[in-house]
C-alpha cells in the first residue's frame, strides 16, 4: 500500500478556480485533516481517503456510478468527529486504476481489501458500509459473503422501483453504453469539458459550489486536452440490467446482515412508493429514512440533512437502527441546512 499523508488539504487544489462562492461549512469540511493513499486489490491500485481517529468505530463510504470518493469528501468530516471514516474510488473510476473486467466479484473484493488495508476490521466494533446508488449495488453484492465482517450497510438512494415502473423506466431511458468499450472523448480545454458534465439522473443542485467541485474532480488532463477520469470499460460490468432490477427488492430483503435505507423523497430512482414496495418484498425490519426535498444525489442538494440522517442511523447500533413499526420515517432537518448555506 502506497500512502501520501495530507495534514490539511489545500483549498486551491480542492476547489476549481471558476467555482461559485463556497459556503463556510464546505470550506471548513474540505480542510479537515485526512490521509490519502492506495490499496492493492486484484492487481489494481485503489485510491482512498481516510478521516478521523483509527481508534474509533469504522465507516466505509462508497460512491455511485462514474463518480468518485470526493462526493463524500465534504460529508465524511462530519462523521469523522466520532468515527474512523474511509472513502474509496472503485477501480476504473476516480483516481483508482482501470481493469480489463469489472465483475461483481471484483467489486466485492475491493470492499474487503480496502476495509482490511485501512484497519477498519481491527476495531472491536464492526465497520458499517454507507453506499450511494451504484455503491449500494456493490454493497449488497459484498454482503452476500462478507456480512459477518461488517456491522451493517446503509443503502442511499439505490434505484429500486416496482417491476412495472422498472419496465417503464427502461423503455423511456437510454440503456447504459453498450457495444464494447471505446475511448472517452477528449475536449480541447477544461471549460469545454466542464460544460459537458451533467448529473444522472438530471437534477438541480442547491449548493452550486458542490456541482463545480464534483465536475472538477471528474476530469483529468490528457494529451490533447481534458477527458473523464472513468474508464469506458466500466459500462461492460454487471450493473444496470433490467432483469436484475426486477428482482432487486427481494434481493435486498434476502441479503444477510443489518440494513437501513436513506433516500431523497423527490428522487426518481427511490421514493416513498419504493419504500413501501421494499417492505412488501419482505424487508419489514429495514427502517427507511426519507429526506424531504432531496433528490437522487443526496450529498449535493441536501448535504447537511444527509449527514444528519447518517448520524442518526449509525448512532443506533443495537439493533443497528431504531426499532420502528412504520415502514419509513422522515428526517426534518431542512431548516438547519438552509441556515448553514445561506
Amino acid at each position: 500500500m502506497k500512502t501520501v499523508v495530507t495534514a490539511i488539504p489545500d483549498l486551491e487544489r480542492e476547489l476549481p478556480d471558476d467555482t461559485a462562492t463556497a459556503p463556510e461549512w464546505l470550506k471548513n469540511a474540505l480542510q479537515v485533516p485526512r490521509e490519502e493513499g492506495w490499496v492493492a486489490s486484484g492487481g489494481a491500485n485503489i485510491h482512498y481517503f481516510r478521516w478521523g481517529n483509527p481508534e474509533n468505530p469504522g465507516l466505509l463510504l462508497m460512491h455511485g456510478f462514474l463518480a468518485h470518493s470526493r462526493c463524500f469528501a465534504f460529508i465524511a468530516p462530519f462523521l469523522a468527529e466520532h468515527y474512523h471514516v474511509v472513502a474509496f474510488d472503485f477501480s476504473g473510476m476516480g483516481d483508482s486504476d482501470p481493469r480489463d473486467h469489472y465483475t461483481d466479484a471484483v467489486r466485492a473484493a475491493e470492499v474487503e481489501d480496502v476495509a482490511r488495508a485501512t484497519g477498519l476490521f481491527e476495531h472491536a466494533i464492526k465497520p458499517i458500509v454507507i453506499a450511494h446508488s451504484y455503491g449500494g449495488h456493490v454493497a449488497i453484492t459484498a454482503m452476500q459473503d462478507q456480512h459477518a465482517q461488517f456491522g451493517g450497510v446503509i443503502i442511499c438512494d439505490l434505484m429500486l422501483l416496482r417491476p412495472e415502473r422498472v419496465k417503464a423506466f427502461f423503455e423511456a431511458e437510454k440503456p447504459l453504453r453498450g457495444g464494447g468499450p471505446r475511448p472517452n472523448r477528449i475536449y480541447p480545454d477544461y471549460e469545454t469539458a466542464r460544460g459537458r458534465f451533467v448529473l444522472s439522473p438530471p437534477q438541480p443542485v442547491t449548493v452550486s459550489a458542490l456541482f463545480d467541485y464534483m465536475a472538477y474532480h471528474s476530469l483529468k488532463r490528457v494529451e490533447g486536452g481534458w477527458s473523464w477520469k472513468f474508464d469506458s470499460g466500466v459500462f461492460q460490468g454487471e450493473f444496470g440490467q433490467q432483469e436484475g432490477m426486477l428482482r432487486l427488492g427481494h434481493v435486498i430483503a434476502e441479503t444477510p446482515g443489518r440494513k437501513a435505507i436513506v433516500y431523497g423523497q423527490d428522487s426518481v430512482l427511490f421514493d416513498d412508493d419504493s419504500a413501501d414496495y421494499l417492505r412488501e418484498c419482505g424487508a419489514t425490519d429495514i427502517p427507511t429514512i426519507g429526506i424531504p426535498g432531496a433528490r437522487h444525489h443526496l450529498m449535493l442538494d441536501e448535504p447537511i440533512a444527509f449527514v444528519s440522517a447518517l448520524r442518526a442511523v449509525v448512532t443506533f447500533r443495537r439493533p443497528f437502527v431504531l426499532e420502528l413499526q412504520p415502514p419509513h420515517f422522515y428526517v426534518l432537518v431542512q431548516c438547519r441546512f438552509l441556515h448553514l448555506v445561506a
